[in-house]
């Protein structure tokens, strides 16, 4: 019996493992190619269930080793808030991948088979996803030797095509680092750019990796943002595992939401107001990622609890403004403007602020219980 039960278990725990892996294998006629052309694409969790939602795109190229990495990662991430929910187009490429990148052996530019495939995804591939799948204006390319060489070529399309590049221990064609350290500071669009390589890479590969992190790194350009790893003892092949979180993280560290370290170092020791801060990185996430997100709860108690320990309290009462309008049942903003009434020499309206919360939806520690008790002790401190 219990064996059964085991089963039975084992069985469910799959079927709702796939439920929630949303992975579509579709066969692509490229007109470009002639020929048809395996993709694996991973949608997002809530996909279905968010119509209103649009999304960033992966695109993944070396799929038949590279998509599980990366779409667990994407898939994990998002879960947690730490970058946008995605959606991960993988192409299938095998042996064929040093066909599908291949370049001239006197300008070092994509050439014959090359030149379609670079043609295949600009042309064909992006418009048929944008056309097919609700997506958001940011796109990021992943690759690994000779695939990481090739997705460099889409940053000389002006704009270029992709906002962010994953070159995973590339083998760049001749003259590819000096044609990036002339090419990049002249691009106008923000654009991510994440270098890695390991201490027990490919000799050749490593030395050309930290041959091109010292040329990009100096580069000043208030749109080019720049990472690069050096992974202790990983391999050309074991790098992959630890370069991809990394890579995501760096990527979109202004996206997640507010740390115990940033409210330390930043929204603790700021002069300017606070509230400000808290609108300029929810726009910051629209202008880079192309979505329009709500404010997290915890980032909005973050930002109220340092206008609180600032004794910033215009910002207080912008920030209970806002927390009102975005969360109109819950008590997070009828909190805070209470307390801003509070310090601000208004026991009266703090106490019906309050009181005035009494049917809502508890919010982290603010609860109906405090609300009412905050309201009862400043009826009894001030007689009403």
């Amino acid at each position: 019996m219990k064996k059964l039960l085991l089963i039975g278990f084992c069985i469910f725990s799959s079927f709702s493992i796939l439920a929630q892996s949303k992975i579509i294998y579709h066969e692509f006629d490229s007109v470009k190619l002639g020929e048809l052309r395996k993709l694996k694409i991973q949608l997002p969790r809530d996909y279905d269930a968010n119509l209103d939602k649009i999304y960033p795109i992966v695109v993944v190229l070396d799929a038949n080793y590279l998509f599980e990495p990366v779409a667990g990662n994407v898939d994990y991430f998002s879960y947690w808030e730490d970058m946008p929910e995605s959606i991960v187009v993988g192409i299938m490429q095998g042996d064929g991948r040093y066909e599908d990148c291949d370049y001239d052996d006197t300008n070092f530019v994509p050439t014959e088979k090359g030149a379609k495939f670079f043609e295949f995804i600009g042309m064909e591939l992006i418009p048929y996803i944008d056309t097919t799948y609700r997506t958001a204006k940011f796109i990021i390319a992943v690759g690994h030797d000779f695939t990481a060489n090739f997705i460099n070529y889409y940053l000389f399309k002006d704009p270029p095509l992709f906002n962010g590049y994953i070159s995973l221990s590339p083998d760049p064609a001749p003259m590819m680092e000096e044609r990036l350290f002339d090419r990049i500071p002249d691009i106008k669009s923000k654009l991510f750019y994440y270098l890695a390589t390991g201490t027990d890479d490919i000799k050749d590969l490593m030395e050309n990796a930290e041959r091109l992190n010292t040329l990009l790194k100096p580069i000043d350009s208030k749109n080019f943002s720049y990472f690069y790893d050096n992974f202790e003892g990983a391999t050309h092949y074991s790098l992959v595992a630890r370069a991809i979180p990394s890579a995501m993280e760096k990527i979109f560290s202004v996206y997640r939401p507010i740390s115990k370290q940033e409210y330390t170092d930043v929204l603790l020791k700021m002069e300017t107001p606070i509230h400000q801060y808290l609108v300029d990185k929810y726009k910051t996430i629209e202008d880079l990622f192309g979505i329009t997100n709500t404010i997290r709860v915890n980032d909005f108690i973050a930002v109220c609890k340092a206008s609180e320990k600032q004794k910033q309290w215009e910002s207080l009462r912008e920030i209970a403004t806002m927390a009102i309008k975005q969360y109109p049942n819950t008590v997070l903003g009828d909190y805070y403007l209470g307390r801003y009434y509070e310090e601000t020499g208004d026991p009266k309206k703090a106490m019906r602020t309050f009181q005035g919360a009494y049917d809502k939806e508890e919010v982290d520690f603010i609860t109906v219980d405090l609300m009412l008790d905050k309201a009862e002790k400043i009826k009894t401190d001030f007689g009403f």
